[in-house]
């Protein structure tokens, strides 16, 4: 399955395999890759944290069902082991970026598809309208960026 995933990639195209079904999206533009440089550079232990905050952009990740997803951000407390292929390990939290044309993907399938793995924290950015939902299992907030989250393993992040 990585393999036409990243045959994919080779021609333009994100592409995902969730619950079975396909998903695919073009490549992001500048805007949103400023977006996602901006919050990764933010990110950081919360002090006396026990989790090192370690993220990663744009890479494929296998989640328990079978799944692959490429997460704008995913955020693991220790370093996947995996080098050369889908990580395995299971992000405490992950940030969308949301493309304009992929509103309902970057919404509403993902976030609630991560959240059903085992997601802790979801955070979705629109960078058009700057809203900022932040969902756990309890419930979800909605803020204006900027604005500085806690996510549960005790990062910190600026969206």
């Amino acid at each position: 399955m990585l393999k036409k995933l990243l045959e994919a990639d080779a021609i333009g195209l994100r592409l995902e395999w969730v619950g079975g079904l396909p998903l695919w999206e073009a490549q992001p533009t500048y805007r949103h890759q400023k977006a996602v440089d901006r919050i990764r550079q933010s990110l950081r232990p919360k002090e006396g944290a026990p989790c090192a905050c370690v993220h990663v952009a744009n890479v494929y990740v296998r989640f328990p069902d079978g799944s692959y997803k490429r997460p704008d951000i995913a955020i693991f407390c220790r370093e996947p082991e995996e080098l050369d292929e889908a990580i395995t390990l299971l992000p405490e939290a992950v940030v969308e970026v949301v493309s304009r044309g992929y509103e309902a993907k970057d919404l509403e399938i993902g976030p609630r598809f991560y959240l059903s793995q085992g997601v802790k924290d979801v955070v979705v950015f629109d960078p058009y309208t700057l809203l900022v939902l932040h969902l756990r299992r309890d419930g979800a907030s909605r803020y204006v960026s900027p604005v500085e989250l806690e996510l549960e393993a005790g990062c910190l992040l600026t969206v």
